[in-house]
């Protein structure tokens, strides 16, 4: 029996992947539409073995497997990506968006193939689908690919699986499909591009900027493995191991990332990172603002902590109560788009950073702080958080910063993108600060008519889309390098669509929504 709301929001994923290719129709969009088809079959066919406990690794429940809009996200970046750097002619990275397309495309088939493997009985029509669709990607790429580029798609593939078989293992419960699809593509994904600069790096492509963001997310990566195999063979809650989780970390960090950014940047990390945080006066006057907006965050955490304690210990934040933390997001991220992006880009990665290594400390109970931090975090926890990780914030943060990271620099003239394309930075504020917060206030407040099949209401959903034409208006008059040269329709009609695929999908939203809107501002 099909799932009505996941119809409606497969529907909503084909409107979107059919919008994105009525501008852009290539030799790839008919990689992306098969695709699309066979990840729709292959989706149910996963929906049935996590209804019956016959997936081999144990995915997070009161979700669907998600595989049809996760696996339509990097390959659609990619697509996007490779039709803008080719309108402002930075071959490079032209040739750069079709590797991330293939990729996508290779990785999210990968997962498919699998998901009908262990399907019993095998299912007749979607091997058929999926052989189809992996023909048409695979001759494709034949005829599109270097020899250079293939052995680089094919290296991020083989990264996938051992992350995936690692990472699921020790993580049960902390994803679906879907999102393992997402988070674990793009490591992947950046695992390859710093070996691969790493190797190359007398060519000097890229900015210091890049490569600091590519250090920061594989290092506390293998940190983070580091630990979960050390602590296989001792207790990580004694002052002995907090001490040399402690003296670790100052070693890893020291003796391996720093001097592996050295090599990249050709100066020292520490200084380069001081000299360009104070760079300006600017910069000094954003830093100040947001240890306030971090502090404020901090002390919403410690009041509601004392209510706990006050009220009852099983007090559990509102869901309006959590959306405070989206609000100062917004406040934390407008000014540094207006002011100072890449500010903001190293800002976001430095949080980023920051949140893994407090995540860390808490799942490992980490002396002094580590049972604090569970006991304070855990007040915000929701059906989402049901693994042993605590992903929200983290999402959140995710949200925000991706479309900062991937804002296409070197394909827009003087960092600036005309037309929708100039709210590509702004996706994140949109669709996560703005769309979601306001959708779910009011709906939770005077929503009364439901969309069928979900917990999201038709007010939260209009009020959502109301806001977020609001903020445009806003960016309009406080952001002068935007210009959006009356391109509103599609504006509308993106914000629209990705609204809709708030109120019907079950994955994380903060992560897939503002990638969504992302992709179709950039075409």
């Amino acid at each position: 029996m099909l799932n009505k709301p996941v119809l409606v929001e497969s529907l909503i994923v084909f409107i979107i992947v059919l919008f994105v290719h009525a501008v852009v129709w290539d030799r790839y969009s008919w990689c992306a539409v098969a695709l699309a088809v066979q990840a729709f079959y292959v989706q149910f066919k996963w929906d049935r073995l996590l209804q019956l406990g016959g997936a081999v690794f144990q995915f997070r429940t009161a979700a669907n497997s998600g595989l049809l809009p996760a696996s339509m996200v990097i390959p659609l970046l990619g697509i996007a990506m490779k039709e803008r750097c080719k309108s402002a002619g930075i071959v490079y990275f032209e040739r750069f968006g079709i590797v991330v397309a293939s990729t996508g495309m290779l990785v999210a088939l990968f997962l498919s193939v699998i998901a009908v493997g262990i399907t019993k009985p095998v299912p007749t029509n979607t091997c058929i689908l999926t052989g189809i669709a992996g023909s048409i990607i695979i001759y494709t790429m034949k005829h599109s690919l270097t020899v250079s580029e293939v052995i680089e798609v094919l290296e991020v593939l083989l990264i996938f699986v051992y992350l995936s078989m690692i990472l699921l293992y020790l993580l049960p419960r902390c994803f679906t499909p879907g999102e393992a699809l997402l988070v674990l593509g793009g490591i992947s994904f950046v695992f390859n591009q710093l070996i691969k600069r790493s190797l190359n790096v007398i060519e000097g492509r890229g900015d210091p900027i890049d490569f600091f963001l590519l250090v920061a997310v594989v290092g506390v990566v293998l940190l983070g493995l580091f630990f979960t195999v050390l602590f296989v063979f001792m207790d990580s809650g004694t002052w002995i191991s907090s001490m040399f989780f402690h003296m670790m970390t100052a070693v890893l960090g020291l003796g391996v990332i720093m001097p592996w950014l050295y090599r990249l940047i050709q100066r020292n990390p520490l200084f380069w990172l001081l000299q360009f945080l104070f760079q300006t006066q600017m910069r000094v006057y954003l830093l100040v603002y947001w240890t306030f907006l971090a502090a404020s965050a901090c002390g919403i955490v410690f009041y509601q902590n004392a209510k706990r304690s006050s009220e009852s210990k099983k007090y559990q934040a509102s869901t309006i109560t959590r959306k405070y933390f989206h609000f100062i997001v917004v406040a934390t991220y407008v000014p540094g788009l207006i002011y100072d992006h890449q500010l903001l880009y190293v800002a976001a990665v430095l949080c980023l950073a920051v949140f893994i290594f407090l995540e860390y400390i808490r799942y490992f109970r980490i002396k002094p702080f580590g049972q604090t931090l569970r006991y304070l975090l855990s007040l915000f926890l929701d059906e989402r958080d049901s693994g042993p990780l605590i992903l929200t914030h983290i999402y959140l943060l995710l949200g925000m910063s991706l479309p900062v990271w991937l804002f296409p620099r070197s394909c827009a003239p003087k960092g600036t993108l005309s037309g929708a394309g100039a709210l590509v930075p702004y996706s994140g504020v949109l669709a996560v600060g703005v769309g979601d917060t306001i959708a779910s206030v009011f709906g939770s407040t005077m929503g009364e008519i439901k969309w069928p099949g979900t917990k999201k209401t038709f007010e939260g959903t209009m009020t959502a889309i109301f806001a977020q034409i609001i903020a445009v208006a806003l960016i309009l008059i406080f952001d002068s390098s935007v210009n959006l040269n009356s391109s509103y329709a599609w504006i509308l009609a993106s914000v629209s669509l990705v609204s809709l695929l708030e109120a019907y999908t079950t994955q994380i939203d903060n992560l897939l929504l503002p990638l969504y809107l992302q992709i179709m501002f950039m075409v």
